[in-house]
């Protein structure tokens, strides 16, 4: 005979066999995501270790469960279940909450999953990041969907009901509160979007999409606005170039051409750019 236990919620008896419970952690599916977060931490040595010691696997371990239970009309079991996961992994995954395959939480302490919340296959999350919603409608999504493979930079922010596209990296400490397309990066608060370079434009750009970047970052990418900036400041030097050589043609046509009063010290182009890096 098949064993069972009961659960009791709202007045009703649920009967939940170990043909279910066996569904919840089917050891394929564990052997994929420890071999996965083997592959993106070089501080992993062994399974046995990823099993025992990395409260990111342990919570969603305990999310899949909690999860099922959700779905299955168990709604005050589920968040129990999260709530104890959460005080020892220190991370919070709401039960309703839809976590894809091979999703790794790096380090975990501080991060919030919330209700509405989706993250797909092959996503890296870091400590302190925060899937919130902005709404207090309730039955209706109010956070965000990551795609595949995005990664959140520790402490990022992103609030709101919508969606953070495929391979898409979000900065340490960005505050996202609006879409991120597939391939970007999104910095600052609020977040700045740093669109994909075109890989035929660049073997560089090419490659370094096929690279797992730590932290969402990656090299020679500029913040958005520091790159308007040094444009801005080359802009004006070339003007003052231009205005220079005007004012030379004029005095040797014999035109006479008052100096502008210069207030304090000026500043040269490259030591404008060094201040913006």
């Amino acid at each position: 005979m098949e064993k069972c236990f009961f659960v009791q919620d709202s007045a009703e008896t649920v009967i939940i066999t170990n043909h279910y419970l066996m569904r919840f952690f089917k050891m394929g599916r564990f052997r994929e995501e420890i071999k996965s977060i083997m592959e993106r931490d070089p501080a992993a040595r062994s399974g046995w270790e990823i099993v025992t010691c990395y409260p990111g696997f342990q919570a969603l371990a305990v999310h899949r469960l909690s999860h099922w239970l959700w779905n299955h009309k168990l709604k005050w079991f589920s968040r129990f279940i999260s709530h104890l996961a959460r005080i020892f992994t220190g991370i919070e995954i709401h039960p309703a909450a839809v976590i894809g395959r091979r999703v790794f939480i790096d380090h975990g302490c501080g991060v919030v999953i919330g209700e509405t919340a989706e993250v797909g296959d092959d996503c890296t999350i870091y400590q302190g990041v925060t899937l919130g919603g902005t709404s207090l409608t309730k039955g209706k999504k109010r956070h965000p969907t990551l795609g595949n493979g995005v990664i959140c930079g520790a402490n990022a922010q992103i609030l709101g009901s919508f969606t953070v596209g495929d391979g898409a990296k979000v900065g340490s400490n960005a505050v996202v509160v609006r879409e991120v397309p597939p391939g970007a990066t999104a910095v600052g608060n609020p977040a700045r979007i740093i669109l994909k370079e075109d890989p035929k434009d660049s073997a560089k750009a090419d490659a370094a999409t096929r690279l797992f970047n730590s932290y969402g970052i990656t090299a020679n990418e500029d913040d958005p606005l520091i790159k308007a900036l040094h444009g801005l400041i080359n802009n004006n030097a070339a003007q003052e170039r231009r205005i220079q050589q005007l004012t030379d043609a004029l005095e040797k046509a014999g035109i006479a051409v008052e100096a502008a009063d210069e207030e304090g010290g000026t500043l040269s182009t490259e030591q404008l750019n060094r201040l913006m890096e």
